[in-house]
């Protein structure tokens, strides 16, 4: 979320496109006033992404993740609890949580040092 920088984090349990599609589809369905827009990169697992009801989609151009700062930050964030190149298969969907709550709890330089969490709950109430 790129106002309060929440994140909602999702283990899945293949890279398919289809399945990549329904779980965010099922996310979306269970908070849709949380999603507006997404935007994805041109990876394959996203192809479906066009399918997805209830938010506006937009893909950035290839080789340019500038378009996607935030999300590149957050993926940087993700990353020391999730080591790139390491299996996942042995992280529960517990650990996943754990790891969300971690990083929407951070008090954050970018957020005034309040955490994405509390931001995000004044900007839904809202």
């Amino acid at each position: 979320e790129r106002t309060t920088r929440f994140e909602v984090v999702i283990k899945i349990p293949d890279y398919r496109a289809s399945t990549c599609q329904r779980l965010l589809q099922n996310e979306i369905d269970r908070h849709p006033a949380w999603f507006k827009s997404i935007t994805f990169d041109n990876g394959s697992e996203f192809a479906d992404m066009t399918k997805i009801k209830g938010c506006q989609i937009y893909f950035a151009h290839p080789y340019s993740p500038w378009e996607r700062g935030t999300n590149e930050n957050c993926n940087g964030l993700l990353r020391q609890f999730f080591p790139k190149s390491k299996s996942m298969k042995d992280k529960s969907k517990a650990y996943v949580q754990q790891a969300t709550d971690a990083i929407n709890h951070k008090y954050r330089r970018i957020l005034q040092y309040h955490t994405a969490e509390e931001l995000f709950k004044q900007y839904i109430s809202s």
